[in-house]
């Protein structure tokens, strides 16, 4: 960032700006220099009336900036190549049914196992970056290594965006006005564009469309998860997002997963729905509180799935009838 113009390092850090206008610099017609070689055009007179030494305010600036990444989680060292899954022990004490579990960005994980199985335990487990300190006893490295203390414990660097099965809004918001909020959050520059993306992303999940002067407590169940994936997918700087039975979200499911691992998140999903099961690129099958074994998606359940989808297809488009008030007949029973 040295070697930046002041224009660039603003477009690249718009918090850069606020720490210029704090020093009272004029950088009107210098902003094709880099920040040193525009301290150089100051007058002694005006170093003094601003009470700055020259000398330190250039280190000054890109301290505050990395600060502001941290703080913000948006430092690029942050990346996550991977997500390893350590075995630990199940309910009965007995290690679990295998060795290691990789899995990398834009990868798709489902965990299933019958009510109460632990399959929560592990979406926890994976949030807490669990270090052989939960009733587990398993460990999660991130990039080959244990994790940073800041994934645990910082309020600002997130690991994981959770999805929940219920999703309830309190706040006395539309739409617009709590996306523009969480891109502020993000000191996202172009906040009309990524609020009309999120939007129009979530609208492609939802059963019924929303616009984005409808007030967040008036959405339905399905359209609060469309928002939610939406707003995770694009705006969360959070490289993991684990799911917790998105089947009964009213939502096309298939676009949602597309959507997360469009822009290079690691997704983990319990689910208790085949369709949802069988999108995944492996599945973890969870037994007696812990991982009994892991599984990969076979061509021939990959086969299975078109056809499910075919009858899932054909259930959508009774529900969109059923909403438009129409009869039903034996004909929108017929599989294309």
């Amino acid at each position: 960032m040295r070697e930046y113009s002041i224009k660039k390092l603003i477009e690249e850090y718009p918090f850069a700006l606020e720490f210029i206008e704090q020093n009272r610099l004029d950088i009107s017609s210098k902003e094709e220099l880099t920040f040193e070689e525009f301290l150089k055009t100051l007058s002694e007179e005006e170093i003094e009336d601003k009470a700055i030494n020259t000398d330190t305010l250039a280190e000054e600036l890109y301290t505050y900036i990395e600060q502001m990444q941290e703080f913000l989680g948006l430092k690029k060292t942050d990346l996550i190549s991977m997500l390893s899954i350590l075995p630990g022990t199940n309910k009965s004490g007995e290690k679990e049914g295998f060795e290691r579990l990789n899995i990398l960005p834009s990868q798709i994980v489902s965990i299933v196992g019958p009510t109460g199985s632990g399959k929560s335990r592990l979406l926890a487990d994976i949030e807490w970056a669990a270090q052989g300190d939960t009733p587990t006893n398993r460990f999660i490295l991130i990039n080959d290594e244990k994790p940073d203390p800041k994934w645990r414990y910082s309020s600002t660097n997130k690991l994981v965006a959770q999805l929940s099965q219920n999703m309830n809004f309190v706040m006395d918001l539309k739409v617009g006005e709590f996306v523009q909020m969480h891109a502020e959050s993000r000191m996202v520059e172009n906040k009309e564009e990524v609020m009309k993306k999120i939007l129009e992303a979530a609208n492609k999940l939802a059963g019924e469309s929303f616009a984005i002067d409808t007030p967040v407590t008036a959405l339905s169940g399905g359209q609060s998860r469309a928002l939610m994936i939406a707003d995770t997918a694009i705006l969360s700087t959070s490289p993991i997002v684990l799911i917790d039975e998105i089947e009964n979200a009213g939502i096309d499911r298939r676009k949602a997963l597309e959507l997360l691992v469009s822009q290079d998140k690691i997704v983990l999903m319990a689910t208790h729905d085949p369709l949802l099961a069988l999108m995944a690129d492996r599945r973890i099958v969870i037994k007696n509180g812990g991982i009994h074994k892991v599984l990969t998606t076979t061509d021939e359940e990959r086969n299975l799935l078109n056809e499910l989808s075919k009858i899932d297809n054909v259930m959508q488009a009774a529900r969109g009838k059923l909403r438009l008030g129409e009869v039903l007949g034996l004909e929108d029973a017929k599989i294309g």
